[in-house]
């Protein structure tokens, strides 16, 4: 298929399964989309095995690249709609708790989560190598902005515990990411395909991609503020933050600086200084429309894709059953990382009750591990990590998403 029917297709099922959602089953759009997608893709794979479905019809669907489609052209645009909303005072009033999470902690679970499936598949008898091992749990150990931000808008949970999740998941995201490329580079050496990175280079290479990243966001923020304060006219001022995104996220993928980082830095100074002091309330009102709706379009067509994936991974029992396994390690790691990163701020100030719980169950995981997961390198362990992902990636969304509301209930009541 052409680009254009690509595009056709994927926005003609997102909307179709949108408006069935709404008038049957309710769940928030995105989780209902997934899993209506989710139901089309096992649907379409019954009526192939059964000869009922020609090859074209499943080559159509396989024509879809999830990895670069989310990577190269999305992620920009959900990430900013994202930090537009986010208020920056009271992000900075949980600078702490988020900064360790998003750096430490997400640290602390790939070293973790890595280890213990090294240890795990050996004990199974599972070949997989230790990098591979530390490159899942670099893609599984960050939250995904996308999923979080999505659900969180109808969990009900308290304020202060709301802005720590979405603010952890805006800049873990791309931590996770630099790690994710520092090991996959770490790999590439090792397999002799690129030279091997040391300790100092390995430190470079994060504070070039993840400090780098933000410093570009924020300088490209500024000018496109300072442009924005001086005019008055909402059509030109939205095609400077388009401009913002689009140009903004392939200069950073260009100079190898981290696109979503810098991607959240701009998005958190245009909603911001950028919303109060440049922009007309016309104009706010008018940015606020045009990024809500990007931000539901965009959400809708990833969690479409992500319940279309299934057409084209490789599901063995095995690895059904290492996605299985991995669920309750994951969180399990995620509860012990998080219990951490409050610990040692426990000194300094107070959580409200519950904290660590609602951390560790709202950490949803999305497209993002997906997409890292299918750009590694062809292979037996490639197939193995895909699968397990796949299987966290669709139980965060569709269990974890659909009871934290219910959670946040019980453990807050009304408040």
């Amino acid at each position: 298929m052409q680009l254009f029917e690509i595009v056709a297709l994927l926005i003609t099922l997102a909307a179709l399964f949108a408006y069935v959602n709404h008038r049957t089953i309710r769940l928030p759009t995105t989780i209902g989309v997934l899993l209506i997608a989710f139901a089309f893709s096992l649907a379409l794979i019954g009526l192939d095995r059964a000869g009922l479905v020609g090859d074209d019809w499943m080559d159509w669907f396989r024509e879809v690249e999830f990895a670069p489609a989310l990577l190269q052209g999305m992620l920009g645009f959900l990430l900013f709609a994202g930090a537009l909303h986010v208020d920056l005072g009271e992000l900075l009033e949980q600078k702490w708790i988020v900064g360790l999470l998003a750096t430490g902690g997400v640290l602390i679970s790939t070293f973790l989560v890595g280890i213990a499936t090294w240890l795990g598949a050996d004990w199974v008898g599972l070949e997989i190598g230790l990098l591979y091992c530390l490159l899942f749990g670099a893609l599984i150990a960050p939250t995904d902005p996308i999923a979080v931000l999505a659900v969180l808008k109808q969990a009900g949970v308290p304020p202060s515990v709301e802005m720590k999740i979405a603010g952890e998941s805006l800049f873990n995201d791309g931590v996770g990411v630099v790690i994710f490329l520092v090991l996959l580079g770490t790999l590439g050496g090792a397999a002799g395909h690129g030279a091997e990175l040391g300790a100092g280079s390995v430190l470079g290479l994060f504070v070039q991609e993840a400090l780098g990243g933000i410093l570009l966001g924020l300088v490209l923020g500024y000018v496109a503020y300072r442009m924005l304060s001086g005019v008055d006219n909402y059509q030109v001022e939205l095609m400077v933050t388009l401009a913002l995104v689009t140009g903004g996220y392939a200069l950073a993928s260009r100079l190898h600086l981290s696109g979503p980082l810098a991607m959240v830095a701009a998005g958190l100074l245009i909603g911001n200084p950028g919303r109060t002091f440049g922009m007309s309330a016309r104009t706010r009102e008018h940015l606020d429309t045009f990024w809500e709706l990007v931000d539901e379009v965009l959400n809708a067509v990833l969690f479409l894709m992500i319940g279309l994936e299934v057409l084209v991974l490789t599901f063995t029992r095995g690895f059904l059953i290492a996605g299985l396994v991995g669920i309750p390690l994951v969180l399990g790691v995620r509860f012990l990382s998080v219990g951490l990163m409050v610990t040692l701020l426990r000194v300094r100030r107070s959580f409200s009750p519950h904290a660590v719980t609602m951390l560790t169950w709202g950490g949803l995981r999305g497209g993002i591990s997906v997409a890292l997961a299918l750009s590694l390198p062809a292979g037996p362990e490639r197939d193995l990590i895909v699968a397990a992902t796949y299987v966290i990636v669709a139980f965060s969304i569709l269990v974890q998403g659909l009871t934290i509301a219910p959670l946040a209930r019980r453990l807050y009541g009304s408040s």
